[in-house]
């Protein structure tokens, strides 16, 4: 059975693909907007895996929807929940039997309810699968340290293929760096550069 991932090229969506292939033909499958060029960092990763890799283009409007959010309401969990779901949307709309994601049990954002799951399976007639869903950070960690190469550091210094990093950089043009510090919290991101 053929599987999308929504992909970034950090530890989470790389664990889940390893998970996942056992059981699935997965294609790691990166959403973007074609504001930055960020989405050539997952398909690096990708080759290091040795996945599939696919591009999902996203509607731009999506993209100034969850800015806006950000801005109103001064942080950027709903505006990125937003986009996840959006992606998540489009991922059930492809030709896949299945769609994945790398959420993990304790993640604040972005996180997929199971009456989203159920709608989302419902309306597109696909499965969705969140093989993290029962894993907290800790075990996902330990997991990571026993099979992936990882680089960590600051989300706005981290090559990767996340919502936010097009995001940041719509804000970053329109309001200029300093908003981009005042709206998303300083916090580390991964970039998986090989498996083990």
């Amino acid at each position: 059975m053929d599987l999308g991932l929504l992909y970034s090229g950090g530890k989470d969506s790389t664990l889940a693909a390893l998970l996942l292939d056992e059981f699935y033909d997965v294609t790691l499958t990166t959403a973007h907007f074609g504001i930055s060029d960020d989405w050539k960092h997952a398909r690096e990763t990708a080759r290091a895996t040795g996945f599939a890799f696919e591009r999902l283009e996203l509607d731009p409007d999506v993209a100034h929807e969850a800015v806006e959010r950000i801005r109103e309401d001064g942080f950027p969990r709903n505006g990125i929940q937003h986009v996840h779901q959006q992606a998540l949307e489009a991922l059930a709309a492809d030709s896949f039997d299945a769609i994945a994601d790398g959420t993990r049990r304790d993640d604040r954002v972005p996180t997929i309810s199971r009456a989203q799951a159920q709608s989302l399976e419902d309306r597109h007639e696909v499965d969705y699968i969140a093989p993290l869903s029962g894993f907290g950070r800790t075990a996902v960690d330990r997991l990571v340290e026993a099979r992936l190469d990882v680089t960590v550091g600051p989300s706005e210094e981290i090559d990767r293929a996340d919502y936010e990093a097009e995001l940041r950089a719509i804000i970053a043009e329109e309001d200029g760096p300093a908003a981009v510090a005042e709206l998303f919290p300083d916090h580390d991101q991964t970039y998986v550069t090989g498996v083990r």
